[in-house]
């Protein structure tokens, strides 16, 4: 990840100096050198976009051609309140202005356009893609092509609903290094496309599954029946997703308590994102990041849910078996 041949300049060194320290002077130089791709920009990828510029990042693109409405405020700190200020400008242009305050070090710069039409080669010269507020089809497409691409790129998906939230991972074939009993050691993963992923069989996993995981794929598929913009579902859409929930589970065969009717209906009924949830879920979803361009320590594999309502962050690895 990131350019191999080239050192950290002496600017470089002084400024991040501090992180240098927690994890040295090479994963600092891939991180500087990486370049990351983010489209959606709610509150959750604000955080994470936040985060990772302050970490120094080399450059970060942002996509999202959305003009600000009161919704999109609610838990976006980087987009002035002044209408005379964001009249006409896309999202992704305010924020752009914004986050470039934060870190001159880092290259910040807006690219327009659909994300469904990226292609292939658009994606190979990226080190990290993050993505959001996108249809289940957009997901699969864009994972998809981040694996076509000749050179790894890790790919995240993230949605927050409600005070719930869910990070996706594919870091394709992965290898890293961690310490342990005071040695070096070399680990590898092997991770599931999106697509792989939610196609494992309900029955196969285990009990304690989050009902997060499996709440966030009914959501996920009615909203892809209905040919909903992401997140346009409202509590009036309940009775149809428990009719949905059913049909998945006898198909599934498991038990409908396993995704509770309390749950999806605070899915559903969001309209906005709580900016605590949107730290917590951005502060992961960066240090993931992080990980993956440097190299040093275990990434989650391969999906992390959090509900505020329990206070639990938990790892899920939903992965074919028989990989």
């Amino acid at each position: 990840m990131g350019k191999e041949g080239e050192e950290l300049t002496e600017q470089e060194t002084a400024i991040y100096d501090r992180q240098i320290r927690v994890w040295g002077v090479d994963a600092q130089r891939r991180l500087s050198k990486s370049h990351i791709f983010v489209s959606g920009l709610k509150g959750t990828v604000i955080e994470f976009c936040k985060n990772i510029v302050l970490a120094g990042v080399g450059s970060l693109m942002l996509n999202d051609d959305r003009l600000v409405t009161e919704e999109l405020l609610s838990a976006n700190f980087l987009v002035p309140s002044d209408e005379n200020v964001t009249r006409g400008k896309s999202l992704a242009e305010l924020c752009c202005e914004s986050l470039k305050d934060f870190n001159p070090m880092v290259s910040v710069s807006v690219e327009k356009g659909d994300l469904a039409n990226f292609d292939v080669e658009f994606f190979q010269k990226l080190d990290a893609v993050v993505i959001s507020c996108c249809s289940l089809l957009t997901k699969k497409s864009v994972n998809a092509k981040c694996r076509k691409s000749p050179r790894r790129v890790a790919f995240y998906s993230v949605e927050c609903r409600d005070s719930c939230g869910e990070i996706f991972v594919d870091l394709q074939n992965y290898s890293y290094s961690k310490k342990k009993n005071e040695e070096t050691i070399e680990c590898h993963l092997q991770y599931p496309s999106f697509e792989d992923a939610i196609a494992v069989p309900w029955r196969s996993l285990p009990m304690r599954t989050s009902k997060l995981y499996f709440a966030m794929r009914v959501i996920e598929r009615f909203e892809e029946l209905e040919k909903r913009n992401p997140q346009d579902v409202s509590a009036g859409d309940l009775p149809n997703v428990l009719k949905l929930r059913k049909e998945l589970c006898e198909a599934r065969c498991m038990n409908e308590s396993q995704i509770p009717d309390l749950l999806l209906q605070r899915l559903l009924a969001a309209r906005v994102e709580f900016p605590p949830v949107c730290a917590i879920i951005g502060g992961v979803l960066g240090q993931e990041v992080i990980k993956a361009i440097s190299g040093k320590g275990d990434p989650l594999k391969n999906f992390f849910l959090f509900d505020a309502m329990d206070g639990k962050g938990i790892i899920e690895d939903i992965s074919n078996i028989n990989n």
